[in-house]
């Protein structure tokens, strides 16, 4: 066998080339292996379908989370013959036309600010909302607070009581006045039209008082 010179362009045998890579392994699994990872995936499967038998009757008997989920109709004029021993006067309970409901209806003692006031939330009949809240004993900061940032924008007169009415960056509509002892405020999400309902129904209630 001649040994290449310097500068040949000979080149090696093919018995002496060598494959660049190797061709891949595949893994072949025993029996037993295989019957192994075939217990884990149906054990798997199982277990998701015993989660879905659990959750799918949860879902299917409660309702959807909606706004009208929480839709609720208190007794205000109940709440309020209750808070009335601790609020030293009845707190209102204006009666209203068919289609109006409350979420809620409480007596507040008051914070730091040491202001006690009773707070009811309505629901109109368009399921707009609005909330009066009431107190004796109101004071700048405790009326600003109420405001959260709100800006007066003008004057509304509902039947014989002028209100103040500020407007939010929420998108919230406040109206507040002064009756008597009260101060009365009411904010929302509702027409002015439906304010105006609220507040005739609050003036009657005050004149029956």
């Amino acid at each position: 066998m001649s040994t290449p010179q310097p500068g040949s362009t000979e080149h090696p045998t093919d018995g002496d080339a060598r494959p660049d890579t190797e061709p891949p392994v595949t893994p072949v699994l025993t029996p037993k292996q295989a019957k192994r990872a075939n217990s884990t995936v149906v054990g798997m499967l199982i277990a998701i379908a015993a989660t879905f038998g659990l959750v799918l009757p949860v879902l299917l008997f409660n309702p959807t989370h909606t706004a009208e989920t929480y839709a609720r109709d208190i007794d205000v004029p109940n709440v309020s013959s209750e808070a009335a021993d601790i609020a030293g006067y009845v707190p209102l309970a204006p009666d209203l036309p068919a289609g109006w409901t409350s979420n809620f209806a409480r007596w507040n003692t008051g914070g730091s600010d040491g202001v006690p006031f009773w707070e009811v939330g309505y629901l109109t009949p368009e399921r707009q909302f609005i909330q009066l809240t009431q107190t004796d004993n109101a004071n700048p900061t405790w009326t600003a607070q109420r405001f959260d940032g709100a800006q007066v924008s003008g004057q509304r007169t509902i039947d014989t009581l002028d209100w103040e009415l500020l407007d939010s960056s929420s998108g919230d509509t406040f109206l507040t006045a002064e009756t008597g002892e009260y101060t009365l405020i009411l904010n929302g999400t509702a027409d002015l039209a439906e304010f105006d309902v609220l507040g005739a129904a609050i003036l009657d209630d005050l004149a029956a008082s």
